[in-house]
């Protein structure tokens, strides 16, 4: 056995021997006060480590107050010796129980010497306390088993084999009462502590742990005390007072509460003091009770300064992660680190983490990229690139797909109407954020003159943020680089990661640096930069960026972490996902959060760490080129949930943060949302069994996915593919119910639908085969809501909801309502579950057939038409055709060239030329683009970067040259 084993052995047997020492022996021949505050004494030894540490520390602040701990104390035993061995006389037996009773809280006050035991500076402490952290489980189960040894001996031992054999004449209501009161015990402790975690966590350390811990030993005493003071009273005298004991009540729980407090009542009787009202007795009774309750507050007041981070782990606030039930209060509050407030002070010392925050968009609307770039702005303005906290560095990216269109016959490639639009979009949101003053009575300042850059994948913007953070939009042409999200991601991975941080040190290497000091740095900076993934539609706030930050901080096995997403929009269809993203966050990746990890970190608003990016077969398998038909779905289809997939398969943990919202548009349109999870359910299905397919390989080499959750993923997989089947059997099982149908007629109805569609899927085109399904959603709703009604009239009409029906139903109803309340914030949500309950059918029949039918179908299913993009494009490129060509003829000229509007007053005004009623051809296929623009400008533009440099006049963008042209075209070829 090793020497922490030892150690723990050794210290766990003399805080058990004291505990029974205390609680077995002493505390039965005492009074209730006297019991209830002895438990405060158990803090002694703390309070003199703390006064030692403090002066090893030369941390002289609150010096005084541990040192007033003690003293009182202190001036609490000797009045508790002096109260039974000199103001009454006591029997033999009471005299033994005062001294083993100080005996025994020394010994239990060994309980928390790891509090202390790092703040002293000796190697051997420390190093045993580092090999007790490491198996802390072991020593937990260790630490258990020695005290239920030594209690069981020490009681077994002290009581004779007599006194044992009367427990079985020992009457029933003394037994319930006993049992009743180890069951509330273990209840309220659990509780009790799992309330306090949660209480420090959130930041209510002082209002929801501290004072509620202090009060504790008060509370019981008063709970006690002002029943009994309200029957003295009644009494005449105390001899009274002690010879009426309270009369047995008739019902069990009156019962119970009498024969407590009858118990309570025998204590204090006990004592001559009470029986006999000796005023001086009752006074130093009250002394040193009041004397070890100051005692408990002075050493442990360190707590109140504590400054706890923002996502604190458990066993950063506890020494130990076991609580004692005896003396709960006591336990937690001596339990809580010591040291914390000094980690605090050394945590500016840390490292900067550096974030990018790279969004991929495609066909967003003029609203969607609104959104998103707000998002962006406003954490600019939160954390400016130079701050006080100097704790982390933004960095913002965009990386926009399909970005270019054939110009000039084919001759020449410019950025299409998205990227225009995106442009426009970014002015307009510089332009606001750039305004720290309101005032309307000021001279307007010009815009800052920004970067375009032409690179080998098509085009780059750098805009330099009005809080100093760099932004970075990058237009890619999918005829000089691969498109679509997955390779967009596979783009800023090797660029940020690959390039821009590896390639440093690299040089520093070929500089002549130490390998050994480089490869060190290497590691802590992946360690600590972040790329946060993001949709163009997502809408955050800083603080959920902070939160994911912070968790990753915190946890360094951690791999990814994701927030709470919210779809955003109007209609049935987003009422719908409302709900149904409602309760897979509410409880599937809560669940996969507790017991397992996240098996998808959604690739809207997602945070990733740099070293898990980096490792082994991650981001290099991330980069595979589909070449099988399985391939297609599980790499491209859903990206987010293979990289996720690929994390968890490396050892590392994904988690999800409730806390971190963010909001993205969700489809409106039936067609829109059956292609999305046309996408979604054969890539989740795909990465689920490649993930159970290496189940045993997996739970080896990643410690938080177990066999227990593969098996839970296992039956949730079952629970997939039965699915449709399950919802037959549902809809024959209302036939049977509304109609009285035999069942095997009704199994044969329900499952003829679903089979006519299948056939019809695979006959008919995907957009026919969807407005059949929307068809036949409506009627499946229709029978829901018919079989809701009759399960409702069938409880009424029998007077019990003691059916299997009925229990179903009560039992869904109150499973979702529960969890709402558990959520107050978005309770409002169970009203949408009406709509998704009768909506079962088709999305868990319906659209599983056509998923699967549809699987040869790779295409991306959202934004496929841009309808509605496109509309918007269009308008907004009109009204600046319109206004440039109208009102400002010179805005075509640079802004360079141009003189301020201030210079321009002696210039008469020009008259529009062309009327608001005329039509301006603004062409915006890529096959009649040709003549985009040319009758409006003098000259027509030669290249992208001087199309996008004259309509972007009012906000200069500079042409610069490419520092990394190596890096991008060795990229390009790959």
């Amino acid at each position: 056995m090793t020497v922490p084993y030892k150690l723990v052995l050794i210290v766990e047997s003399v805080v058990a021997f004291g505990e029974v020492l205390l609680t077995v022996l002493a505390m039965p021949h005492f009074d209730i006060v006297t019991n209830v505050m002895i438990l405060n004494s158990v803090s002694i030894l703390s309070a003199v480590l703390q006064v030692v540490a403090e002066c090893h520390a030369k941390e002289m602040k609150r010096l005084m107050l541990s040192v007033s701990s003690i003293i009182f104390i202190l001036l609490g035993y000797v009045l508790f010796i002096v109260s039974y061995l000199v103001t009454e006389d006591s029997p033999s037996e009471v005299r033994k129980s005062v001294g083993l009773a100080i005996f025994g809280t020394i010994c239990i006050s060994l309980n928390w010497w790891e509090n202390y035991s790092t703040l002293f500076k000796i190697p051997f402490l420390e190093e045993i306390s580092k090999n007790i952290a490491k198996t802390r489980n072991v020593v937990c189960i260790l630490s258990s088993l020695v005290k239920v040894l030594i209690t069981a001996a020490v009681i077994g031992i002290s009581i004779p084999l007599s006194e044992w054999l009367s427990l079985k004449s020992v009457p029933e209501k003394v037994s319930y009462t006993v049992f009743g009161l180890v069951a509330i015990q273990i209840v309220s402790s659990a509780m009790c502590r799992w309330f306090v975690v949660v209480a420090c966590k959130m930041h209510a350390l002082r209002r929801c742990f501290l004072v509620p811990m202090y009060l504790a030993s008060v509370a019981v005493l008063i709970m006690f005390l002002i029943p009994l003071h309200t029957v003295h009273q009644q009494s005449n005298s105390s001899s009274t007072f002690c010879g009426n004991r309270p009369a047995q009540a008739q019902n069990s729980i009156t019962m119970y509460l009498s024969s407590l407090m009858a118990d309570v009542t025998g204590t204090l009787c006990a004592r001559p003091i009470v029986s006999e009202t000796k005023i001086t007795g009752l006074v130093v009774l009250g002394l040193y009770a009041l004397s070890w309750w100051l005692g408990l507050m002075l050493s442990t007041v360190y707590i109140w300064f504590l400054k706890i981070q923002r996502i604190e782990r458990t066993q950063d606030l506890f020494s130990k992660q076991m609580y004692e039930g005896a003396f709960l209060e006591q336990s937690l509050l001596l339990n809580t680190r010591f040291e914390i407030r000094k980690k605090i002070k050394e945590a500016g010392s840390k490292d900067t983490m550096i974030v990018y925050l790279c969004a991929t968009m495609w066909h967003e609307t003029y609203d969607e990229m609104m959104k998103i770039l707000i998002s962006m702005f406003r954490l600019d303005k939160y954390r400016p690139k130079i701050n006080k906290q100097n704790d982390v560095i933004f960095e913002f990216h965009i990386y926009f797909d399909d970005a270019f269109k054939d110009v000039h016959n084919g001759r020449a490639r410019h950025v299409n109407e998205y990227a225009e639009i995106l442009v426009e979009v970014i002015k307009e949101v510089y332009t606001i954020f750039s305004e720290d003053n309101p005032c309307i009575f000021k001279t307007k300042p010009r815009l800052p003159q920004q970067k375009i850059i032409s690179t080998p994948y098509g085009g780059r913007l750098e805009y330099t943020l009005p809080k100093g953070n760099t932004m970075m939009v990058h237009l890619k042409d999918k005829q000089l680089i691969r498109h679509k999200k997955r390779w967009s991601q596979i783009m800023y991975l090797y660029y940020l990661l690959g390039w821009r941080l590896n390639r440093r040190y690299f040089k520093m290497f070929e500089d002549g640096g130490d390998a050994n000091e480089l490869k060190e740095k290497l590691k802590r900076e992946k360690e600590n930069t972040y790329i946060l993934a993001l949709d163009g539609d997502t809408d955050f706030q800083p603080s959920a960026v902070m939160l994911l930050i912070d968790r990753l901080k915190l946890y360094p096995e951690v791999g990814a972490a994701c927030g709470r997403i919210h779809p955003t929009g109007t209609g049935p269809m987003v009422w719908y996902q409302k709900f149904e993203y409602a309760v897979g966050h509410w409880l599937q990746k809560t669940a996969e959060h507790v017991f397992g990890c996240v098996l998808c970190s959604p690739g809207c608003f997602s945070l990733f760490r740099g070293a898990a990016l980096m490792d082994d077969n991650v981001m290099k398998r991330y980069t595979t080129k589909p070449t099988e038909a399985s391939h297609y779905i599980q790499y491209d289809q859903g990206e987010d949930r293979w990289l996720c997939t690929l994390l968890l398969q490396q050892g590392w943990r994904v988690e999800y943060n409730a806390a971190s919202d963010a909001y993205t548009n969700a489809p409106q349109d039936f067609t829109e949302f059956y292609n999305q999870r046309r996408r979604w359910g054969p890539s989740t299905m795909a990465n689920t069994i490649d993930l159970l397919g290496s189940g045993r390989l997996t739970s080896e080499r990643n410690s938080s996915i177990s066999k227990p959750y593969i098996l839970y993923q296992v039956i949730s997989m079952g629970a997939s593919i039965l699915g449709p089947a399950t919802i037959c059997l549902m809809i024959a099982g209302s036939f049977t119910f509304i109609v009285n149908m035999e069942q095997k007629l009704a199994l044969t109805v329900a499952t003829v639908p679903p089979t006519i569609y299948l056939i019809l899927c695979f006959k008919l085109k995907s957009d026919t085969q969807i407005q059949i399904a929307a068809v036949m959603s409506i009627l499946y709703a229709f029978l829901m809501t018919g079989t809701v009604l009759s399960i409702i009239g069938d409880i009424v009409k029998q007077q019990t909801f003691m059916t299997p029906s009925g229990l179903f139903l009560i039992s869904m109803i109150l499973l979702y309502l529960i969890t709402a309340a558990l959520h107050p914030q978005e309770f409002s949500l169970v009203i949408y579950g009406v709509l998704y309950f009768l909506c079962i059918p088709s999305g868990y029949l319906l659209l599983s057939i056509y998923s699967i039918v549809n699987m040869n179908n790779v295409t991306w299913g959202t934004r496929e038409m841009g309808g509605k993009a496109k509309t918007a494009a269009v308008s907004a490129i009109k009204r600046q055709v319109m206004q440039a060509t109208c009102c400002m003829c010179n805005c075509w000229k640079s802004s360079d060239s141009s003189p301020p509007m201030s210079e321009q007053k002696n210039e008469p005004p020009l008259e529009c030329s062309v009327s608001e009623e005329q039509h301006i051809n603004v062409h915006t296929d890529s096959e009649e683009t040709g003549s985009s623009h040319e009758c409006l400008t003098p000259q027509s533009p030669k290249s992208w970067i001087e199309d996008l440099q004259r309509q972007s006049y009012d906000f200069p963008l500079h042409s610069a040259t490419l520092p990394e042209v190596e890096f991008l075209k060795g990229f390009k070829k790959v």
